[in-house]
């Protein structure tokens, strides 16, 4: 819920600390955001463009598609690595409908989570992902709506990575842990369908990219093979990137081409990153 986690949000017009009303949440120079009647705030600037947000559609077949449990063994391994957390507030950047998130509190009795995404869709999920988790519209690119210096942990699962804002509200102490696809995810599925494929230096690309800021102290991969009707990978392209680019009559039409069942690889890459200090 959002009172379990406003002691940790910043205006984001202002940057000063927000307070909870019965509706609203408001900071000292009364800027307002209104609370949504399904528990969660919109917390982005009057001139946030949200077109590449997730959609309604692409939210719902990522519900029914981790519902299903088939990337329960990530979120596993996710929730074992970030189980030694001392404190008690997980940011979860880019938390889509918040699977990750309350898999990690199950396993951290004494903290609460929050949930920033630029849907409104997945926010309206996330809210109800963990009864100690609150969700909030937020743009990963722009100033994060938290506290500096007030999180213990940032989790961020397959969504963009802002290095410098991870740094600020993190405390010293924190870690941010990134899961990212490896070249073999969905593997079998890219050239039929015509999906996005994972660049083959991603990896080299993130940690340069958060470098200056973080410093990687381990490094993981998990691989798992699963089943998948036709009705399964429909589902699962429906909740990713390749759902922006691929006309739904047209994915249809490749997927009634592949084996029913096919299998499936489902491959991660968990990297725990350290803040360093400003400066180096």
């Amino acid at each position: 819920m959002l009172s379990d986690i406003v002691e940790f949000l910043a205006c984001p017009l202002c940057g000063a600390d927000l307070a909870l009303t019965e509706r609203t949440l408001r900071c000292p120079s009364r800027h307002s955001f209104d609370i949504a009647r399904q528990g969660y705030a919109s917390l982005l600037p009057g001139d946030a463009h949200t077109g590449t947000a997730d959609t309604a559609e692409m939210v719902r077949a990522r519900d029914s598609f981790l519902g299903a449990g088939h990337f329960a063994p990530a979120a596993d391994l996710l929730a074992r690595r970030v189980s030694d957390v001392r404190g008690r507030c997980v940011l979860d950047a880019g938390a889509g409908t918040g699977y990750y998130l309350g898999a990690v509190l199950d396993r951290l009795p004494d903290a609460v989570g929050l949930a920033l995404d630029l849907s409104k869709y997945a926010a309206r999920r996330a809210a109800r992902a963990h009864a100690r988790a609150g969700a909030a519209v937020a743009d990963l690119w722009r100033p994060l709506p938290v506290r500096s210096g007030s999180v213990d942990a940032v989790i961020n699962v397959f969504a963009p990575r802002n290095a410098p804002e991870f740094h600020r509200v993190l405390r010293p102490a924190g870690v941010l842990h990134v899961v990212a696809p490896t070249t073999r995810h969905l593997g079998s599925l890219v050239e039929p369908l015509g999906l996005l494929s994972v660049d083959e230096e991603k990896t080299e690309r993130m940690e340069s990219a958060l470098g200056g800021h973080f410093e990687a102290t381990s490094r993981e991969q998990l691989e798992t093979e699963v089943s998948l009707d036709r009705g399964d990978v429909l589902t699962l392209v429906g909740m990713g990137p390749s759902a922006h680019h691929i006309p739904a009559g047209e994915l249809a039409e490749r997927v009634e081409k592949l084996p029913d069942p096919v299998r499936v690889t489902l491959s991660f890459a968990f990297t725990a990153f350290r803040p360093l200090r400003q400066g180096g």
